[in-house]
């Protein structure tokens, strides 16, 4: 008995004239599996990313804070405000600082304008310092 393919098995492997050979690397991407579950790597990372707890601040330390925000905000010098930024995916967030002139308190709006316009609600205030009294 006679294999089927016998009258081509020994031909040479066409090689198209046309198109550029692929490469083997992008060859073998074709067979990759795909992934069953969209999304999956993003969740875990998300899962493992670190937030902060925001810390609530006592009275005392709120009307020690609110007496060094309005000093800052009279003196026109460049302050250091350090802030609880929450996070929009999850619970907790980060703290930030952020180095400037604090233009305006707005009571209404509660919250500290600084001159290059950024905004910073109050309540999410934890510090203010003078740049030069900065460690």
């Amino acid at each position: 008995m006679t294999d089927k393919y016998e009258d081509i098995i020994h031909l040479p492997h066409h090689v198209s004239k046309k198109y550029p050979q692929m490469p083997v690397s992008d060859r073998a991407a074709q067979f990759i599996p795909f992934m069953a579950l969209t999304g999956y790597e993003d969740a875990v990372e998300e899962t493992a990313r670190l937030t902060d707890r925001k810390i609530d601040l006592d009275e005392t330390q709120k009307n020690l804070l609110d007496d060094l925000l309005r000093s800052a905000s009279e003196s026109g010098e460049t302050v250091a405000v350090l802030y609880f930024q929450p996070d929009k995916r999850k619970a907790g967030g980060a703290y930030s600082m952020k180095t400037g002139i604090i233009k305006k308190i707005d009571e209404y709006g509660n919250c500290v304008k600084m001159e290059d316009g950024t905004e910073i609600p109050i309540e999410d205030i934890m510090d203010i310092n003078d740049e030069l009294h900065i460690v």
